[in-house]
């Protein structure tokens, strides 16, 4: 955040546009009348912040000026290609590049990402290492993946990596330079394709393992999100006594669609047409809201906890909302019984 909001621009000498408060309030168009305003020329966000613009409805965006912005940005997580698509289409009327990057706070600046105007883009990819950086998807033994999903490693050093932890230089080696050495394990999944283009699918953690076969929360929420009826969705896996583990798919619906018994008999059939039998959803929990950070990253874990532990015991301190967490109990439990010692 400092060095894209702050360090950055100043040392470009470009104006920051900032704003205190909700995206949503005092009503849902509040980030396209700033916009409009103010005449901002480049929009940077999350992709979880442009579904929740999507379960909002066209109409409000539509009916600002976006003219003066020249230049999207996406950041936090990967963008799902449904949410690329109405990016492009109804925030840039079809003329505004994306910039889709790839970074960490780790790394200091962004490392992967396409060069506005130059770099054929692909919705739903990072595309390629900016100039100087060598990122690679490498295999569980460290080889390079040609075509094919592995983990992305950063093989050769760039001037803003991170030097240690504070304090705690043994965490550094071993979360960072174990696992690969000689490189860096920036803790992602990634799919490398035949143009050379880096798809990100979130981090390891969020790779689910269903009777034998990883599968990529990434790739299940994208499915979600391209159904007619789905806004946003989170996907976590919970223990299942033959699969191993199973999946569990939280989903806002947008305006025009409600919850039924036959809309999840569709949602599950859609995610096993689009991607296989064995990525059938075992539960979908229909939710008003999910549980993100103030930076707009939906917090999985919370979710993961919720479905194998009916509880939260972990950190809830970035939490934007926390009573969607109250919310999210499928069994009307009181706050004590999902919040468990951390409300008393």
């Amino acid at each position: 955040g400092h060095s894209y909001v702050v360090y950055g621009p100043l040392a470009a000498g470009a104006t920051t546009f900032m704003y205190e408060g909700a995206p949503d309030w005092p009503k849902p168009d509040r980030f396209w009348r700033l916009i409009e305003k103010y005449r901002v020329s480049i929009f940077y966000t999350s992709p979880t912040a442009i579904r929740s613009f999507i379960k909002q409805g066209d109409d409000w965006p539509n009916g600002r000026d976006l003219s003066s912005l020249r230049l999207l940005g996406s950041v936090g997580e990967p963008i799902n290609p449904a949410a690329w698509h109405w990016y492009h289409k109804v925030i840039g009327k079809e003329r505004c590049p994306i910039v889709d990057t790839w970074w960490q706070t780790e790394t200091g600046s962004i490392l992967i990402s396409p060069l506005p105007g130059a770099t054929p883009a692909k919705p739903g990819s990072a595309t390629r290492p900016l100039p100087g950086v060598k990122a690679e998807v490498v295999d569980e033994k460290g080889e390079p993946v040609k075509l094919g999903k592995g983990f992305l490693v950063l093989s050769r050093p760039w001037p803003s990596m991170l030097r240690t932890i504070y304090r705690d230089p043994e965490r550094f080696k071993a979360g960072y330079w174990s696992r690969f050495p000689g490189r860096y394990f920036t803790g992602d999944a990634a799919t490398i394709d035949e143009d050379g283009y880096i798809w990100c699918l979130g981090r390891v953690d969020d790779v689910i393992n269903v009777a034998g076969h990883r599968l990529s929360t990434m790739e299940v929420e994208s499915s979600l999100v391209r159904h007619k009826s789905v806004a946003e969705a989170a996907v976590v896996g919970a223990p299942h006594e033959l699969k191993g583990q199973a999946l569990h798919c939280f989903v806002t619906l947008k305006q025009s669609a409600q919850e039924s018994d036959a809309l999840t008999d569709d949602l599950r059939q859609w995610v096993a047409t689009e991607i296989g039998a064995l990525a059938r959803p075992e539960k979908i929990h229909y939710v008003a809201a999910l549980p993100k950070t103030r930076s707009g990253k939906i917090m999985r874990r919370l979710l993961r906890e919720i479905v194998t532990t009916k509880s939260v015991a972990g950190d809830t301190s970035t939490l934007e909302d926390y009573s969607v967490i109250l919310k999210l109990s499928q069994q009307g439990k009181e706050e004590e019984e999902i919040l468990g010692e951390k409300s008393k």
